[in-house]
């Protein structure tokens, strides 16, 4: 099979030309060269409409600027229409604290886009081959990455989703297929395909500099081990293809256990279920720790691997830890529930919190809290119900109003502050311990509503009954409380 028609198959396979404009990114080198070269020759079968890219780097200076030249000179003999575009990667990569390789990949694939939005393009294709997957996914597994780094190059991706520090308004709109139609080819084709087809080509020298990564690892690791397996390029790239099903496979795992774990999620957090996440296979407590990460700082490519098994073993172990995570963010355990937060923002707790001076209470009548979220019902009864004896909702009780009264106020706790516990025999227990043992969170504590009338605290709400408002059999009236959260509508 020549080499078109094995390009063509890798464009059939992964369905990556929807017939339309197509984007070209052309730096000049012979594996764009001769990209180009054979869309052009598959336009007219392919439905698609060529159109080359070229941005220059502003990093070699003269010779960027030669490599400019000589795609424009190509494209006008070839008839393709060109875009042209210029970035200051050095000064980027200073401004952003990026490598220079790094910043070169967000400019690129930012003038990319902005090439493809302005030409209605719903494709963009780029020259990665057989040899930069193999690299890749050696180099990524030098790094220390997981299965979504050994997957190496994806055939086609979602531009619009890479973390290249795009503007945001370049981000909306409608998917932008990346796609590399070379990538089960090798380099060795691509120059025999150069040479057959009279393919001139700029020679990039910075390709020959070993002091970048990627370069030492073609230039001097590779030739190494192919002295143990001649065929170790061919070995990584089919590693990668099993990744990829793998990682695939996992990601739909992943998603049912997002849905299933995942409580709530708010600005700067996301809030799960702690006991259901910890019956998940470690595996898919890791993926979930790591997409919180990534919804939460989406321009963050690479996460630390002591990060993500510090705070595995955090929060498997303790109800109450607290792990540091990348770029200001924390993974924090509270009794039951556990969250992917910014440093010091805490999602709001999904029971009710006072502030400030103390909240009257009428009896009967309802008294809504501060934040607009929880409100305090009463009423009287005549009868003691039978639901009281059985009651399963922490959040209301049955009191004896003729020890209540009716002068209440609802609000937050005191220092030292003391109550009897009902069950305890009328046993004064401090208020905080009491708390600690129920395992509320500490961050909840101070402004945990307390029913007091003018002598003693009365009900912890959702807690406990103090043992001397409780229902005796001597008791004539009952007071009946409950603590609700509005519906969302109604706040």
């Amino acid at each position: 099979m020549g080499l078109v028609q094995r390009v063509r198959h890798t464009i059939q396979k992964y369905h990556m030309l929807p017939p339309g404009s197509v984007v070209v990114g052309v730096s000049g080198g012979a594996d764009s060269v001769a990209l180009l070269h054979i869309l052009l020759r598959l336009q007219g079968e392919l439905g698609i409409r060529v159109h080359a890219a070229h941005l220059n780097h502003r990093i070699r200076g003269d010779e960027a600027d030669a490599d400019q030249a000589f795609v424009a000179h190509l494209a006008e003999q070839w008839g393709v229409p060109l875009v042209v575009g210029s970035a200051d990667v050095p000064a980027l990569a200073r401004e952003r604290k990026l490598a220079l390789e790094e910043a070169a990949r967000q400019a690129r694939y930012t003038f990319l886009l902005r090439a493809a939005r302005q030409l209605a393009a719903h494709s963009v294709a780029v020259a990665h081959h057989a040899d930069d997957q193999a690299e890749t996914v050696l180099m990524h597994f030098l790094r220390g990455a997981g299965l979504a780094g050994m997957r190496g190059i994806l055939p086609v991706s979602d531009l619009t989703r890479l973390r290249m520090g795009a503007p945001e308004e370049l981000l909306q709109g409608e998917p932008v297929q990346l796609v590399r139609p070379l990538l089960e080819v090798s380099k060795a084709d691509i120059l025999a395909y150069c040479r057959d087809n009279g393919l001139e080509f700029r020679f990039d020298r910075s390709n020959l500099d070993q002091t970048y990564f990627r370069n030492r690892l073609r230039h001097e690791l590779l030739p190494v081990l192919e002295t143990y397996n001649p065929n170790v390029r061919q070995v990584l790239r089919r590693a990668a293809a099993v990744a990829a099903d793998d990682y695939a496979f996992l990601l739909r795992e992943l998603r049912k256990a997002w849905i299933q774990t995942r409580t709530a999620q708010g600005d700067g957090w996301i809030e799960f279920d702690l006991a259901r996440w910890r019956g998940l296979h470690r595996s898919l407590q890791r993926g979930i720790l790591r997409e919180a990460i990534r919804r939460l700082r989406q321009g963050l490519r690479n996460i630390n691997w002591i990060h993500i098994e510090n705070a595995l073993d955090v929060l498997n172990r303790t109800d109450t830890g607290e792990a540091t995570l990348p770029q200001g963010l924390v993974a924090a355990a509270r009794y039951g529930r556990f969250y992917v937060a910014e440093a010091g923002v805490l999602p709001p707790p999904p029971v009710p919190q006072l502030a400030g001076a103390p909240l009257p209470v009428p009896v009967p009548g309802a008294a809504s809290l501060p934040d607009g979220r929880w409100v305090l019902e009463t009423q009287v009864l005549e009868t003691v119900p039978a639901e009281a004896r059985l009651n399963t909702d922490p959040w209301q009780a049955w009191l004896d109003l003729g020890a209540t009264g009716q002068n209440l106020v609802l609000r937050p706790r005191r220092p030292g502050e003391t109550f009897a516990p009902l069950g305890m025999g009328g046993r004064q227990k401090r208020l905080n311990e009491f708390m600690i043992n129920a395992k509320v969170p500490r961050e909840w504590r101070a402004n945990w509503p307390l029913l007091c009338n003018e002598s003693r605290i009365l009900w912890v709400a959702g807690l406990r009954v103090d043992e001397r408002a409780a229902l005796t059999e001597a008791t004539r009236q009952v007071l009946w409380v409950r603590m609700r959260c509005k519906p969302a509508a109604m706040r």
